[in-house]
């Protein structure tokens, strides 16, 4: 009911929302009938269902180097999040991670749930790996040790200034850019783009998650996870904890959108590195995050319900974004309906007022530069699609109410 109760509210989600879930069976077919890359696809499935679908539309080879990247890194992710595995055991297995994905016989009892499983399994990550292309092996091997190794840094340290938290997010998401950048020139089907711009991509996607994730995190057992920099959040609180406690709701707020003015920051380095995409499917593999990131970043601003739960976009308008998300008028429109969804919700007596209103204007006027945003169409307010979804389902009612009768005479 309550799926039901979402989509008469937001009747143009209907059909995104059918081709989405077309989308997932037919990703769940195509799963190989090789035992290492069968596991390989379906945990892919289990461990990220957004990410698997776009995956899934890359060429073979790039999909499968692709893949194995994301597995290896997700891996190496279930080590750094579990906070019950001691320091003295996890740095030596973070740094020397990069070494066991040549092992087929390598595991590591850790995480919970699906990554439980990867990690007790991950021997069939290993033997899918060591079939790629050495240039494809390479890129992996040389993101994930470093990676690794950043990840060891600041397991023994509090992210205290500003560019420490620059330099965690480049360790643990700006180097996923700088991998799928070469990835993709090692396919031989894109200019191998700057490290800068490939930064930007991952750390505006990790600034996103780590806004967003404050209270799951900070909750974290047996040890919380505090990836907020004291120096923004030491403004408004003595302690990161101190955020999440009601009676400090209008200083978290405050900190919050402190935030996320910092992770704007990165978002005219997104636009252009997506710019300058050739492939289509590449190109939607890297536009379709990057749009639920600003997406998330407009909801997330000015709410106090970050420090309450979980907030994050509606699944219909996951759908919708994944949906329309073709070309690059169509990633313009979107940043610009995201970025004015958030202006609309910045406070004059917000202490960082001017500095958000400068960096969303700053965004606006690169979509509007481009020229292409006559051509897109609204994620937010379409009235054409909804007229046609709500056609749909009162034809849908009005075939299950007949069908009743029938059955029932």
């Amino acid at each position: 009911m309550g799926s039901l109760g979402a989509i008469l509210k937001h009747p143009d989600d209907f059909y995104p929302l059918l081709k989405l879930k077309m989308a997932a069976r037919h990703a769940e077919k195509q799963i190989p009938p090789e035992p290492h890359w069968a596991f390989c696809y379906s945990m892919l499935h289990k461990v990220s269902r957004s990410f698997s679908l776009v995956i899934q539309q890359l060429g073979p080879e790039l999909r499968n180097a692709v893949a194995i990247f994301y597995l290896v890194l997700r891996a190496l992710d279930t080590v750094e999040d579990d906070t019950s595995i001691p320091n003295d055991i996890k740095v030596p297995i973070l740094e020397a991670f990069h070494r066991h994905i040549y092992n087929r016989d390598w595991h590591f009892p850790c995480g919970t749930n699906h990554y439980k499983v990867l990690m007790d399994e991950f021997h069939h990550v290993s033997t899918a790996f060591l079939e790629l292309g050495k240039g494809y092996q390479e890129a992996i091997e040389d993101i994930t040790k470093r990676m690794g190794a950043g990840m060891a840094k600041f397991i023994l340290k509090e992210v205290e200034t500003v560019d420490e938290y620059d330099e965690y997010c480049h360790y643990v998401a700006g180097l996923v850019g700088l991998g799928l950048s070469k990835l993709f020139h090692a396919a031989n089907l894109e200019d191998l783009a700057s490290d800068s711009l490939s930064n930007s991509m991952g750390l505006f996607l990790q600034k996103t998650n780590i806004i967003r994730d404050y209270l799951e995190d900070i909750n974290e057992i047996p040890k919380s996870r505090m990836f907020w920099p004291r120096q923004i959040w030491s403004k408004y609180v003595n302690k990161l904890e101190d955020l999440k406690y009601e009676e400090n709701s209008a200083k978290a707020v405050q900190c919050l959108n402190d935030m996320v003015t910092n992770a704007l920051l990165h978002v005219e380095d997104c636009l252009k590195y997506m710019a300058a995409l050739r492939d289509p499917a590449i190109f939607r593999f890297c536009a379709i995050p990057q749009i639920m990131a600003i997406g998330t970043l407009a909801l997330c601003y000015n709410n106090i319900e970050v420090f309450r739960g979980v907030v994050k976009m509606r699944r219909g308008l996951t759908a919708k974004v994944m949906d329309r998300t073709k070309t690059m008028s169509d990633v313009y429109g979107a940043f610009y309906d995201f970025s004015s969804m958030l202006k609309t919700k910045v406070d004059k007596n917000d202490p960082n007022a001017t500095k958000t209103l400068s960096r969303v204007e700053a965004v606006q006027k690169v979509c509007r530069d481009s020229g292409l945003l006559k051509q897109r169409r609204s994620y937010i307010v379409d009235n054409q699609s909804r007229f046609n979804s709500a056609l749909i389902i009162m034809v849908f009612l009005v075939l299950a109410i007949m069908i009743a009768f029938f059955s029932t005479n």
